[in-house]
C-alpha cells in the first residue's frame, strides 16, 4: 500500500459488450481465447488482506495483508509482504527489506517455515510485489515497482531441487515485456504461456509467453484486459492488489484497496473465464 505514479498502458483488447471482457493471445499460443465474466465481489479487512490473494485446492482462500507478517519475520526487517501463491500445498510469500534484498518465505504443507534469501544483483530494485509459482512447480516469478520492463524468475524453493535455504536464490533468466508498466501488484499464472496480473491503479493485464517457462530470458506480450470497478463510496486514489486465478472452478480474483477514509476495506472482485 504505498502512493505510486499513475499507470499508462496501451489497451490492445476491446472490452465486449455485457460485461465480458476479450482476452487476446497469438496465434502459437495453445492456450484457449474466451471472455472473463463479472461475477461478484466480497470485502475483507486491508489490515489483514489488502496485499495478497491466494486459493488452497480445496478453494478456501487465503489473505495477506501487512497484519499477517510472522512476528519473527518482522523482527527481521522484513516489514512488506507482496501477493502470495499457494501450489502442490506449498505457501510462497514475497517479503522485502531495503538495503538487505529480498526474501521468499515458504510454508510447506506440514508447516514448516524456510526463509530463501535473495541478494540483490547490479541494478535490480530490492522490491518484491508478488510471487507465482508456474504450473510445472519449477519456477518462480516476482517483480519489482516502479516503470518496469521485466519480471523475475527464480527456481522455485523446494520444488525446484536445485534451490537450498541456506544459499543465495539466484535470478534463473527474466521476463522481458514488450512495453513498460508501472508497478506490478500481482501476477497469477493462467496456464504455462499466459499470466494475468494486477497494476497499481486497477488495470488488469495478460502477459502471453511464446513457451514455457525454462529459466531462460523469455519475451512477453502485454495486453490490457480491463480495468477492477471503482465502487468506494469514498473519494480518492484506488490501488489495485494482489490476483489470483484457480483453475478448478476457472475463477479469477483481484482485490482493490479502497481510497481515503476507507482505506480500511479491500473488495475482492470475481470473474469466471468462459472459453469462446
Amino acid at each position: 500500500m504505498r502512493n505510486r505514479p499513475s499507470l499508462i498502458v496501451t489497451a490492445t483488447c476491446a472490452t465486449l459488450l455485457c460485461g465480458l471482457v476479450a482476452a487476446c493471445a497469438p496465434a502459437k499460443d495453445p492456450t484457449p481465447d474466451g471472455v472473463w465474466k463479472p461475477e461478484g465481489k466480497a470485502t475483507v479487512n486491508s489490515v489483514t488482506g489488502a496485499e495478497g490473494i491466494a486459493t488452497k485446492e480445496d478453494g478456501a482462500l487465503v489473505h495477506r495483508g501487512l497484519g499477517s507478517i510472522p512476528l519473527a519475520v518482522r523482527k527481521e526487517g522484513f516489514e512488506h509482504v507482496g501477493d502470495l501463491d499457494i501450489a502442490k500445498g506449498v505457501t510462497f510469500d514475497a517479503y522485502e527489506r531495503k538495503g538487505a534484498g529480498k526474501m521468499f518465505l515458504v510454508t510447506t504443507a506440514d508447516g514448516k517455515r524456510l526463509e530463501f534469501r535473495h541478494a540483490l544483483d547490479r541494478g535490480e530494485e530490492f522490491n518484491n510485489s508478488f510471487v507465482t509459482v508456474s504450473p510445472d512447480g519449477q519456477w518462480i516469478v516476482a517483480g519489482e515497482f516502479g516503470a518496469q520492463k521485466r519480471l523475475q524468475v527464480f527456481p522455485a524453493p523446494v520444488l525446484n531441487k536445485s534451490t537450498s535455504a541456506t544459499a543465495n536464490l539466484p535470478q534463473a533468466g527474466q521476463i522481458t515485456l514488450d512495453r513498460e508498466v508501472d508497478n506490478v501488484q500481482g501476477c497469477d499464472f493462467f496456464s504455462a504461456q499466459r499470466l494475468v496480473c494486477t497494476a497499481d491503479q486497477g488495470d488488469v493485464l495478460q502477459l502471453d509467453l511464446p513457451r514455457p517457462l525454462d529459466g531462460k530470458r523469455i519475451d512477453a506480450t502485454v495486453t490490457h484486459l480491463f480495468e477492477l470497478p471503482k465502487v468506494s463510496k469514498c473519494s480518492g486514489t484506488y490501488e489495485a492488489e494482489g490476483i489470483d486465478y484457480h483453475a478448478k472452478d476457472k475463477t479469477l480474483r483481484a482485490g482493490m484497496l479502497s481510497p481515503g477514509l476507507c482505506k480500511g476495506a479491500t473488495v475482492v472482485f470475481s470473474f469466471t473465464w468462459q472459453e469462446k
